[in-house]
Formats: structure tokens, sequence, C-alpha cells
């Protein structure tokens, strides 16, 4: 978290299998002052999922009546269900200055870049495609049709990482995730993040030095 000024927006995603939710968790887990943004879906939940935890579960009447309400930063139709990101809970988080993790798919991120200069783009990559599709297999919610299309699409997919500021290889968990910590704590020490501190900083110091 910010001590002062704006919160840090980072977007992370990946191809389907690369483990981002994983990461994520271990990373919040480590990271208690940084908040995890909850996405709204139309898919059914998942066994485990809890509503205003994992997801906002919604219809997508309902869902379809937020988007001509524009009321998500971002959303997208994937593997025929929507998800988006509340616009509202994101914004109030940042403008108090609390770090916000965006755990979202490819398409929903390459939205976000196209709204906002804030946001960190941070991509999940799998070891290796044997890795990813037994990762997806290992998850055991798929049929053979369903698993088909996420593998091919999983190719698709990587190539967009070059649109990301960074990408993390997660072959181990606890190594992306120190990665992922390295990455923001580098990214707090960017100037154009730091610069009005900075600035208050030279003030102070020229007005002791005078005044003292």
């Amino acid at each position: 978290m910010n001590k002062k000024g704006r919160g840090l927006l980072i977007v992370i995603s990946g191809p389907s299998g690369a483990g981002k939710g994983t990461i994520c968790k271990s990373f919040l887990e480590r990271n208690r002052e940084v908040s995890l943004s909850v996405s709204a879906t139309t898919r059914d939940p998942r066994k485990g999922e809890v509503e205003g935890v994992n997801y906002y579960f919604m219809t997508k009447e309902d869902f379809k009546e937020k988007i001509n309400s524009n009321d998500f930063l971002e959303y997208a139709e994937v593997y025929d269900n929507y998800y988006g990101t509340p616009k509202s809970n994101v914004e109030e988080m940042l403008e108090n200055g609390v770090d916000v993790i965006l755990e979202i798919d490819i398409q929903g991120a390459l939205k976000v870049k196209e709204n906002t200069e804030e946001g960190v783009f941070i991509f999940i990559l799998p070891p290796s495609m044997q890795e990813l599709k037994q990762r997806i297999i290992n998850r055991g919610s798929e049929t053979k049709e369903s698993l088909m299309k996420r593998f091919k699409s999983a190719y698709k997919e990587i190539n967009f990482v070059s649109k990301y500021n960074y990408a993390v290889v997660n072959d181990k968990v606890e190594i992306a995730v120190e990665k992922l910590e390295a990455i923001i704590a580098a990214e707090k020490c960017r100037v154009d993040r730091i610069k009005d501190s900075i600035l208050d900083s030279k003030e102070g110091i020229i007005h002791e030095q005078l005044y003292d």
C-alpha cells in the first residue's frame, strides 16, 4: 500500500491453467495490505467458490444491464460467459491509497490498458505448454471438448505477452510470488509515481535549513 497518494493498480492475467489464481492467493497471504478486486461473472460457481469472495455471480440479463449502465471498468465474453470488474469498487480503493490486484482474463486486461495509463500489467506464463495442458486436465472440471478449446486458446493467448509490462513464469509458486513482489517494489520507486513526495521532501529540507 502506498503511504501517500493513489494506490497502485496491478493487473495480472495469463492463459487458462497458467496458475495466476494460485499466485495471487499466495501473494495476498503474504501482503495483506493489498486488496483483490472481486470480479462479476455469469458462469456457474465451481465447487467451493463463495459469492462476493471469489466472484459476484449474476445472470446474463443482470450483467448486460450493468454494461448498459457503464458499471464495469472492463468486461469480456470468454467461453460463452461474461466476466467484468465493477468500476466503483476499484476506484474507491485506489482513491484511498490501497493497492489493488485485478486477476482477470487477457481480453479484460487489454481493455483496462486501453482505458488507463496507471496500471502495472503482469503476464503469468506456464513453464511449458505440456505443463499447461496437464494443469487444465488436473482441474477435473473440463469435458474433452472444452479441454481442447481451452488448450488451443492458450496457444493464441500467449502471443499477447508483448502487450504487458512484465512476464513471470510460474514454475514454482513461491519464486513467482517473489518476482511479483519485486516488480511491485520497483514500480513504487519510479520517479513519475513518487515525484510529488520527492518535491515535498525537498521543500521540507530547504525549509528546515532556512529556519533551524
